[in-house]
């Protein structure tokens, strides 16, 4: 387990994924105990990344401000 990493081993089998809001996406979020899975559709067998709430609410803003835009 890498230096800094707080967050437990989670049994993502069960979990709720969700599309984007035009279910056209690549990625899926859920959310499980406590904290905010993201996995990609098109290949769910890979790792998830996991994000506690603060983690993802400063996620989610920096991709509104377009920090993340690679076009």
């Amino acid at each position: 387990m890498p230096s800094g990493w707080d967050k437990p081993e989670l049994d993502l089998s069960a979990a709720d994924w969700r599309s984007g809001s035009q279910g056209a996406g690549d990625v899926q979020i859920a959310f499980v105990e406590g904290f905010i899975a993201m996995r990609n559709a098109a290949r769910p067998e890979n790792p998830s990344l996991i994000f506690t709430p603060a983690e993802w609410h400063a996620f989610v803003l920096n991709a509104r401000d377009g920090e993340f835009d690679l076009t």
